[in-house]
């Protein structure tokens, strides 16, 4: 992950999330979509979204790994 990456969040992965994926790289960003910020009312659609995100759009990884990057971040700027 670098500065410059868009943390993306949403509540319709197979809708909004994915449509501002899209966007993002067509503006020339890679997105980075944290997993566990994420959903869909259809769980079959967010797990084939994720996939399909994964796969063209952006990162897709763990909470944890975007709140790791984002403290080093800190840290690095506090220096």
């Amino acid at each position: 992950m670098t500065v410059g990456r868009p943390r993306q969040t949403g509540a319709s992965t197979s809708g909004c999330v994915r449509a501002t994926a899209v966007d993002a790289l067509q503006h020339g960003y890679r997105p980075i979509v944290p997993r566990e910020a994420v959903g869909d009312r259809n769980p079959d659609a967010h797990a084939a979204n994720l996939y399909d995100l994964d796969a063209k759009y952006g990162d897709v990884v763990s909470l944890a790994e975007v709140i790791e990057h984002l403290e080093e971040l800190v840290a690095a700027h506090a220096r």
